[in-house]
């Protein structure tokens, strides 16, 4: 047994250093890791004898909640030397902001930071060696996946080591990061705990997660947020540089990839380098991706001769990937029975909806038009395609993705420019989580410079497909930075006669609070609802308590625009109502009536209206005053919380 491997779980813990006799087996002693790694002889032997091989020491407990670290050998394609975490080329500059983001670390007990940009600013990469310099000393890093239970969560308040935390698209994670807030409240050792949140805009997901608890407003106040600049707003000689680099460090590994190990990368290099490309001064070089893009695009090209002058680098990058697609097809038995328009229809519908298991992917390749007549066999074998170009690094489901996302949201873009009918065939069994996914992806793909004309076929998407998108609509908006054509559609469907107005009101309970992006549209919405309410209550008088409700309703909308005076007009009518509606039911409608007149407090001291507004809180404290003595287990906080407020305003009146 001396030498075996120790696993625990996908992580070795040790090696065996004996099976002491008269144990019957059931005893062995080994060398933890940790010991292993610290002996320079070991990590010479290492680095001899599997230089890929991955020597961080991560903590086993932990490793189900950890993303799977990405490997810098066996790569499937060339764009994967581009991914972020995989560090190919050498990190450089960011030198005032990784101090103050050490500076942060080494401070005592919780903290957060939110560091934000575009796509392909540097955000990951950034992140990925700071923490390599944080692992160096001795600190936990965890990349959090997007998987992770509630209750995987709640082990994390246990950190006995330094621990940092980071989440990638944290503007789509916001449940998770709440219940991460709440592990964080319970660590009780002295170690620090810290969450670096990576994000593309820190707009209203951001106010909503502050508002999500009590325990995530407490820990997040104060949180810096950090918008991550361009690396090198300027060209000079360090451009340059950097392009060399990247041109030297893409050739030591292109020979790792499938398919690419017959070439002479160190000459092709060496050819690349000793002139000055034309054009690195040219707008959008100035982020690392873009920079680290053209150089791997020119090491392709230099092997076929290709050219760079009619194509972004998102194109001559995808030529190459196409290459691979069918190569791989080809070896499958796919191609040619398959076109290769067929088969990127599947891979781009793969890529717009993601799956969650193997049933759930062959029912996404069946919606896709040339493959709903194909045996389940072959549907099988279209999926297996998928996950050999690229798999998946979590287990259980059938594929991953193409990466960089910018990459394949250019993909997607530019599929959908010349095929929008296939998002519309893949819409009508689509499910919340797909939805999602599809709308952020097709966003962020319209939002780009060169594909912007794809912002109306998402919004004619939207609306064909109304009573499964337009919820999740309302999500994407409040997370990604280009939500026009999603708010566009809303307003189509909302102004859509046929719309019924209990779809309507689906859309109105689903409205977040606040929302700087969503304001406008809740307003439009709310209004709508008002008229339909005001005609119901007109022919029926039963109808009045719905009027009431969504006057109170477009009250808070009017008042979130600063538009306070209609503001006031709907908070007075919907008072009115509930009042009368109290003379006679106030079992049911007294407490209606008194949030309603907290609103009123709300909207006449927003206009300085202090003597009616005093006379509104008042009001509003006789009524909760009332309900607490029937009711005080229901009612009594209520009334403390306008006792508060009338105090308050009694003091600062005086």
């Amino acid at each position: 047994m001396s030498g075996a491997p120790l696993f625990c779980g996908d992580l070795l813990a040790g090696v065996i250093a004996a099976d002491p006799a008269g144990r019957a087996h059931a005893h062995l002693e080994s060398v933890p890791a940790y010991v292993l790694t610290h002996n320079p002889d070991f990590r010479t032997a290492l680095t001899t004898h599997a230089p890929e091989a991955d020597a961080t020491l991560e903590p086993v407990e932990w490793q189900h909640l950890a993303e799977p670290a990405a490997r810098t050998h066996l790569m499937s394609s060339p764009a994967a030397l581009l991914q972020a975490r995989r560090q190919i080329v050498p990190f450089r500059g960011r030198t005032t902001l990784l101090a103050d983001l050490d500076t942060w670390a080494q401070e005592d007990g919780f903290g957060a930071r939110l560091l934000y940009g575009p796509g392909g600013q540097g955000k990951t990469r950034l992140a990925q060696h700071f923490a390599d310099i944080l692992t160096a000393g001795g600190w936990t890093a965890l990349w959090l996946r997007a998987d992770a239970t509630v209750d995987a969560l709640a082990g994390l308040s246990a950190a006995a080591v330094p621990l940092m935390v980071i989440i990638d698209y944290a503007e789509t994670r916001t449940p998770q990061l709440t219940t991460l807030l709440e592990a964080a409240a319970q660590h009780t050792t002295d170690s620090a705990f810290k969450v670096l949140l990576l994000a593309r805009a820190a707009g209203d997901w951001w106010n909503d997660l502050h508002a999500a608890t009590a325990t995530a407003e407490e820990l997040l106040d104060g949180t810096r947020t950090i918008p991550l600049p361009a690396l090198e707003p300027e060209p000079d000689d360090s451009r340059t540089h950097a392009y060399h680099q990247a041109i030297h460090s893409y050739a030591a590994h292109l020979p790792q990839v499938r398919g690419w190990q017959h070439h002479d990368w160190p000459a092709l290099a060496t050819r690349l380098t000793t002139r000055t490309p034309n054009g690195l001064d040219r707008p959008g070089l100035d982020t690392a991706l873009t920079l680290h893009m053209t150089a791997l695009a020119d090491l392709l090209d230099s092997t076929t001769g290709a050219t760079a002058d009619a194509a972004s680098v998102e194109d001559r990058l995808l030529v190459h990937e196409r290459r691979y697609w069918t190569t791989t097809a080809t070896a499958h038995h796919l191609h040619p029975s398959l076109t290769t328009s067929t088969l990127t229809d599947a891979l781009a519908a793969a890529h717009l909806l993601g799956a969650d298991s193997h049933g759930e992917a062959d029912t996404i390749l069946r919606h896709v038009p040339a493959l709903a007549d194909q045996t389940t066999d072959r549907i099988h074998a279209v999926r297996r395609w998928i996950a050999a170009l690229y798999p998946s690094p979590t287990p259980g489901r059938p594929w991953g993705t193409l990466q960089p996302d910018r990459l394949a949201e250019h993909f997607i873009g530019r599929h959908l420019l010349h095929t929008p009918a296939l998002a519309h065939h893949l819409g009508p069994t689509i499910t919340e989580r797909q939805a999602i996914h599809l709308l952020t992806l097709y966003s962020r793909a319209a939002a780009h410079p060169t594909l912007r004309h794809l912002a109306p076929h998402l919004t004619f998407l939207c609306t064909d497909y109304a009573s499964t998108l337009a919820g999740p609509a309302l999500d994407v908006a409040t997370q990604t930075e280009h939500p026009q054509p999603l708010i566009d559609a809303l307003h189509h469907i909302t102004d859509n006669p046929t719309t019924l107005p209990t779809h309507l009101k689906l859309l109105a309970n689903r409205l977040p609070h606040t929302s700087y992006n969503l304001a406008p549209y809740a307003e439009h919405l709310t209004q709508r609802l008002v008229e339909h309410d005001r005609t119901r209550a007109h022919h029926d008088s039963t109808h009045l308590p719905d009027l009431a409700m969504s006057l109170n309703n477009l009250s808070v909308r009017l008042g979130a625009l600063g538009r306070w005076e209609e503001g006031l007009e709907a908070s007075e009518e919907a008072v009115e109502i509930r009042r009368e509606l109290a003379q006679t039911r106030p079992d049911a409608f007294l407490p209606k009536l008194a949030g309603s007149l907290n609103n009123l407090f709300n909207r006449l001291s927003a206009l300085g209206r202090w003597e009616e507004a005093l006379a509104a809180i008042r009001e509003a404290v006789d009524a909760y005053r009332e309900l607490a003595s029937a009711r005080p287990e229901i009612y009594q906080s209520e009334l403390e919380q306008s006792l508060e407020v009338l105090s308050w305003f009694e003091e600062s009146d005086g």
